[in-house]
């Protein structure tokens, strides 16, 4: 029996299915403290136990996306905010290559903000 997070990769429509794939294992790979888990019905990511961002698909305009919880805090021109308050989105385009340079560039970004984050109960 699949886990819910693995169903839900398991159910999109190419070519959205390959791009959250690959955007699933590039960041488990893009920084050891990054874990997975399924939290709200969708992939989220943790940075030493913080909730870091998600990939999800965008109801309006059809695109996957990532999605940085804390993207009030991070300056991109591409990052955008719609009408959210603290959260902010990337659109990725799947049928065109991935704009790498730029994920890496946000990501770091990310990273940054959580590196002196403790886990939770760790002191």
């Amino acid at each position: 029996m699949l886990r819910p997070i693995d169903n839900y990769f398991l159910q999109q429509p190419e070519p959205l299915r390959s791009c959250l794939e690959f955007m699933r294992a590039y960041l488990l790979k893009a920084d050891k403290c990054l874990t997975e888990n399924w939290k709200y019905g969708m992939p989220m990511y943790y940075y030493n136990g913080k909730m870091c961002c998600y990939l999800w698909v965008h109801k309006k305009y059809g695109q996957p996306y990532l999605g940085i919880v804390e993207g009030n805090k991070i300056d991109h021109p591409d990052l955008l905010t719609e009408k959210r308050a603290r959260m902010k989105i990337l659109l990725l385009d799947p049928e065109q290559d991935l704009p790498m340079k730029k994920i890496r560039l946000i990501l770091k970004q990310v990273f940054a903000l959580y590196k002196h984050v403790k886990k939770p109960g760790k002191k």
